[in-house]
């Protein structure tokens, strides 16, 4: 083993030498060297300082620490053990408080400030420019001005911050792994998709639970066993056990995350005021797109007074429905009744069951087909390395190399993990490794990510089918990793994906489209056993149905936006009492009215509470830049979903730029003009 694992500079990573027991040594050691990088550009005489120096030293200062301590927070949400998470936990506040402190340290900050007085920092042009103007916009926006005793405070909050937001995400990783529901009788699973049922009775065996003689079925929270339990399965009160199962995650016992949420809220207001802000939104948002809370809360409330007359109307005819088919009075539908009317609907109205898409959609021909249509878009060739060129954290991850088609060029590699595991935790998501960088003839160096999900997985002698939702899922973090790996920013921190947060998701939700296209479903939709591509009728339907409800699956974004920007613009309200009851009354207008009325997402809800910051107080970019996707991809439509010319401009202005410019100016530049908020609507058959 080397001796610092973590810290190898090899491209190939060497997985099964980042151990829990080389983290400390390693991170430790990895800790030292960044301060040893800090210091020297601290303590230069204010009157030699340089961009290369100062700026540019500054950005390179801290790349093994960042290396390694990504590996170990990789390895803690796909290969969680006792040893691992001791491990993160006790590196963890060294870790928060070392990087909190950078801004925070005075003698670093003089120099830039030096720096920034040189006339060689006047004259920057281009991206040297966005670099230096960035920097100090970071140092600034992080605390950098103020007084030595606000900055000891700032270190402890952000510290304190990293502890309570990873023991928020411990508990709802073993509160989802700590629930189960097994079936001994299979006349209760009536409705429920064979493949559904038979990965059910699989997942029961290799828990211990019944025997090939003697059947039974073991459903988890994981949502390849909760989603089609709670939208096809006809027995009524299983589908209130699972309902109930899923509002316990977070909320009960040694794993309620009450309290963490408050303390949080609480840490984070007082963080905001440190720095001069009024809320931690007006803190978080100084430098994306909306600027501030305000803003946010402004498009949050806009959209949702464009949709709340169709979402009235859905709520009202789901009821109606449910009234009807089921011989009783019109009247609120329970919570665990929602999915499973609605489903029965859409197949009413458009004769169309999401089901009967599974056998169209083998994992392996989804990646294939994407892969085509990224070739076809972008000009760039995905290639699968065989099984043991490369390490991998767990035999079912694949690794990938990604090449440009013009010259053969290596422009970054990837790993792909899709199935769930208990040592993983839920959801989907994109990362990235390795940042290239510059070489000798002015191109940077293959970048390295990954991606991971939670989808279907294989039962028996069939492979992996996956719902449309779990295809468009693929594509989504996919058009993350293109973000990552088309990078040609010669510096890292503005490279790839490391853009405001409500841009971020402009490259990811625009790829998606290309799931909804006859002509890219062609290159990968076909049946598992007889390679037929979906049948008109079906596809027909398929679109038929795209925007059923569309004004209740918009409104659930909208609540979660709206839920986020109160919480954290009023954390005051949220302090005491019943922490249900404060959210439902701020969000009320956006909730389908349900008997009982459902728990909030607070307590789970990872977008928000997993992270120092994340997603917290900027939920609102998810919708914010499908409103950018929805109108980027009118001039794919116009002009061809595999115009080249078409795919070139968005791979050179928008996939390739990361944040060497601000993005309203990229999304122009590609566009020709500023985003029209009537093309989301338009898509969404809300208008």
């Amino acid at each position: 083993m080397a001796t610092h694992p973590f810290l190898a500079p090899d491209f190939a990573v060497r997985w099964s030498q980042l151990v829990p027991a080389a983290v400390g040594p390693d991170i430790t050691e990895a800790l030292a060297r960044a301060q040893r990088n800090l210091d020297a550009i601290a303590v230069q005489d204010s009157a030699t300082v340089t961009f290369a120096s100062t700026v540019e030293a500054l950005e390179r200062a801290c790349d093994e620490l960042g290396r390694a301590w990504g590996f170990v927070g990789h390895l803690n949400s796909v290969a969680d053990s006792p040893a691992l998470r001791e491990a993160y936990n006790a590196m963890l506040p060294a870790v928060s408080e070392f990087y909190a402190k950078i801004p925070l340290n005075e003698k670093l900050w003089s120099a830039l400030r030096a720096f920034a007085a040189t006339p060689e920092a006047l004259a920057l042009t281009g991206v040297r420019q966005r670099l230096f103007e960035e920097t100090m916009a970071d140092f600034r926006q992080a605390g950098a001005d103020l007084p030595p005793e606000k900055k000891t405070r700032l270190e402890k909050l952000e510290s304190e911050l990293s502890q309570l937001c990873q023991k928020y995400s411990e508990n709802v990783l073993d509160s989802t792994n700590a629930w189960e529901l097994v079936v001994d009788d299979e006349s209760k699973l009536a409705g429920l998709p064979a493949r559904a049922k038979e990965a059910a009775r699989r997942n029961a065996l290799a828990k211990g639970h019944g025997s090939e003689a003697q059947s039974k079925w073991r459903f988890t929270l994981h949502m390849p066993s909760l989603e089609p339990f709670m939208t096809y399965l006809d027995d009524a009160a299983l589908r209130r056990r699972m309902w109930e199962g899923s509002c316990g995650v977070g909320a009960t016992g040694a794993h309620d995350n009450t309290a963490l949420v408050r303390q949080i809220l609480a840490l984070r207001h007082e963080k905001a005021t440190l720095l001069g802000k009024a809320h931690f939104p007006d803190q978080v948002l100084e430098r994306r797109m909306a600027r501030d809370g305000a803003t946010a809360l402004h498009f949050v409330e806009d959209l949702h007074a464009r949709v709340s007359a169709a979402f009235a109307r859905e709520a009202a005819e789901l009821e109606r429905f449910a009234a009807e088919r089921a011989g009783r009075p019109v009247g609120r539908l329970a919570p665990w009744e929602i999915g499973y009317w609605a489903e029965k609907l859409r197949q009413e109205r458009y004769a169309f069951d999401e089901e009967a898409l599974r056998p169209y959609f083998p994992l392996e021909r989804v990646i294939a087909g994407l892969f085509e249509v990224v070739r076809r878009t972008f000009g760039v060739q995905a290639v699968e390395r065989p099984a043991g060129a490369a390490e991998v954290w767990h035999p079912e991850v694949k690794f990938y190399e990604l090449r440009d088609e013009r010259d053969g060029r290596h422009l970054g590699s990837f790993y792909a993990d899709w199935h769930p595991r208990e040592s993983k935790r839920g959801g989907a998501w994109m990362n990235y490794l390795l940042t290239g960088e510059p070489q000798a003839d002015g191109r940077l160096a293959p970048h390295l990510g990954l991606i991971c999900g939670n989808l279907t997985p294989p039962t028996g002698d069939k492979p992996a089918l996956l719902t449309h939702r779990e295809v468009e899922t693929i594509f989504h973090e996919f058009g993350h990793l293109l973000h990552h790996l088309l990078g040609e920013v010669p510096y890292k921190t503005l490279n790839g994906v490391n853009v405001a947060w409500d841009f971020v998701e402009l490259p990811s939700q625009i790829l998606e489209n290309w799931t909804w296209e006859r002509e890219g479903l062609d290159l990968f939709a076909r049946h598992f056993e007889t390679g037929a591509t979906i049948p008109q009728e079906l596809f027909a339907k398929m679109k038929a149905a795209r925007n059923f409800r569309a004004a209740t699956v918009t409104m659930r974004q909208l609540s979660f936006g709206k839920m986020d920007l109160e919480l954290h613009l009023h954390p005051e309200r949220y302090a005491a009492g019943d922490l249900d009851a404060s959210i439902k009354s701020a969000i009320a207008d956006y909730l389908v009215p349900t008997e009982p009325a459902a728990p909030s997402l607070v307590r789970r809800f990872g977008h928000l509470f997993s992270s120092s910051v994340g997603y917290a107080a900027a939920y609102y970019s998810y919708k914010w830049a499908e409103v950018l996707d929805a109108d980027a991809f009118t001039r794919f439509q116009r002009e061809g979903i595999f115009n080249a010319v078409t795919g070139a401009d968005f791979r050179r202005h928008v996939l390739s730029r990361g944040n060497s410019e601000e993005p309203m100016a990229l999304f122009k530049r590609f566009m020709g003009r500023e985003p029209d908020l009537n093309a989301l609507l338009v898509r969404s058959g809300l208008v």
